[in-house]
């Protein structure tokens, strides 16, 4: 009962919110996100102790109702995201354009994004992805500045179009199976006698889940200028982790017939590179995070698809310690944008002295994720790196993507230094929420063996020496990104030519064309 209560609750809350007097609203919000995450955790003790639990709505049967399910996976998201919400609210609380209608839109989305991770049907998902592609879109565009409707509108735009695929997809799904449920259609594949049947549906539903989780070039919407900088954070932080857990639950239901992982192992390297390449082009700091975003979710595929274990849930931590500390980032960015009125780079010196403590901060987030020794970014990279087994080169691609993160967090660490002036101190609130992202940084490195052994049920020993040989490499790709930095970025102008690139909406409707077209025909002609 409780499942759909998490997904309900956020959203008759927005509704409560939006009618009733200011002065409530706060104990309204308060009160209801503590109740989302009571019951989240009374959810995952179940799921832990008694297993997975479906709720089906209404008396239909399992394959013709619409089915929520919790399970050892999504019940961790479902737990980011009631820890999620709460501190970017509480971060946000001071902010003037925090009035009804802000709420409102932004409690709905987080109903939509809770359906998301636990819904088990394919047109429901279809139903959530488009109107939470709505919401957010709404709220890309609030400020209602001439950048932010372009760019909202742009990415309402692209993505009405690729749903329209996912929904074709849906239509071919139901011809041949009877139903839209998940783990039905997982269990059915064994009687399917014509796998290239599956192909075209397959390829259909997964083209806009690639999209969505920012494989293919549509994120600077994620950063755009005016925007809110909760909104940004949610953006790159836990609704691009909603659509990788579809990206996860896709091929995890069609994995025995359709194999794609050689594939997305390699595209999952090359957009991590590309992400690389794009972020360090950027003098917008917003833009710096947004591209790095597509360097992550390359890192977090390649892991996804090397068949083993031990990267397959490295990733899945990955995944969580994205949303962590890319939020952390965004919220500081906008922090700093708000005090230095400026988004350029190599405008902002002095950080460390005049925001000595949102720069401590970052600090934190930027050792999470170049995976430094003691926070979460080191274990996830470390698990990903044992699934590659003895393969020197994808140890190598690794190391590779990982002196690539390094190199751009470089760059955004050049306004640290310089003379500046002593800034005024941080609201109360927003001390505690980056206080609290910041924690759960280090926690996540320092508690990652055993939070690890927890949720996934993985028995894993890191072994000290191993620990100490990561540690030496992590040191020595500390050294090669900055003198890749220093040496290469600095003396050459190919990135600045990078830096005007911004690809319009024709091109951006090739691009998705062209991914359909590509992964299509390499399907029909592999299987």
């Amino acid at each position: 009962m409780f499942l759909f209560w998490l997904v309900l609750l956020p959203i008759l809350s927005s509704i409560v919110a939006y009618l009733n007097k200011r002065q409530l609203t706060g104990y309204l919000l308060a009160l209801t996100q503590l109740l989302l995450f009571l019951m989240a955790l009374y959810t995952a003790f179940n799921v832990y102790t008694f297993g997975d639990i479906l709720y089906s709505f209404g008396d239909n049967t399992i394959d013709m109702g619409i089915n929520l399910v919790a399970d050892k996976i999504n019940i961790i998201f479902i737990l980011l995201s009631c820890i999620f919400f709460p501190i970017m609210l509480l971060f946000n609380y001071h902010k003037s354009y925090m009035n009804k209608l802000f709420l409102f839109l932004f409690l709905v989305l987080q109903g939509l994004i809770n359906g998301i991770f636990l819904s088990n049907d394919l047109f429901n998902l279809y139903a959530l992805i488009e109107v939470s592609t709505i919401t957010v879109s709404i709220l890309i565009m609030y400020k209602k500045t001439s950048h932010s409707i372009y760019d909202g509108i742009l990415y309402l735009l692209i993505n009405l179009v690729s749903m329209a695929f996912f929904l074709l997809g849906v239509g071919y799904i139901y011809k041949i199976f009877g139903t839209l449920d998940l783990t039905l259609i997982k269990h059915q594949l064994t009687y399917v006698v014509s796998v290239p049947s599956l192909i075209l549906p397959y390829t259909l539903i997964i083209t806009p889940i690639v999209l969505k989780s920012a494989l293919l070039p549509l994120p600077r919407a994620h950063g755009t200028p005016s925007a809110p900088s909760i909104v940004s954070s949610v953006l790159s932080g836990i609704y691009v982790t909603s659509s990788l857990y579809l990206f996860i639950r896709i091929q995890d239901t069609f994995s025995s017939a359709i194999h794609t992982d050689s594939l997305f192992l390699s595209l999952g390297f090359i957009i991590s590179i590309l992400g690389f390449i794009l972020a360090l082009s950027q003098t917008d700091l917003r833009l710096i995070l947004t591209y790095s975003t597509i360097s992550q979710v390359g890192l977090i595929v390649f892991g996804l698809s090397l068949s083993s274990d031990y990267s397959y849930y490295g990733s899945i931590y990955h995944l969580l310690s994205h949303a962590i500390f890319k939020s952390t980032l965004f919220l500081t960015a906008g922090m700093i944008i708000e005090e230095y009125d400026t988004r350029d780079i190599r405008k902002i010196r002095g950080l460390y002295k005049r925001m000595p403590f949102v720069t401590i901060i970052i600090c934190f987030a930027l050792l999470g994720i170049s995976g430094a020794p003691l926070f979460n970014g080191s274990i996830s990279k470390y698990l990903i790196k044992k699934g590659s087994g003895s393969i020197q080169l994808l140890e190598y691609g690794l190391i590779i993507i990982n002196i690539a993160t390094i190199t751009y967090l470089m760059k955004y660490t050049s306004m640290f230094f310089g003379n500046s002036k002593k800034a005024k101190t941080p609201p109360w609130n927003q001390k505690i929420a980056l206080i609290s992202l910041a924690g759960l940084c280090l926690l996540g490195g320092i508690g990652g063996q055993f939070l690890i052994n927890w949720l996934f049920d993985l028995n894993i020993q890191i072994e000290a020496l191993q620990y100490v040989e990561k540690s030496l490499v992590y040191f020595m790709s500390l050294g090669m990104g900055y003198l890749f930095y220093e040496y290469i970025y600095k003396r050459y102008h190919f990135f600045q030519t990078i830096r005007q690139l911004e690809l319009s909406f024709n091109e951006l409707i090739l691009i998705i064309t062209l991914f359909f077209t590509g992964l299509l025909s390499y399907l029909l002609l592999v299987q």
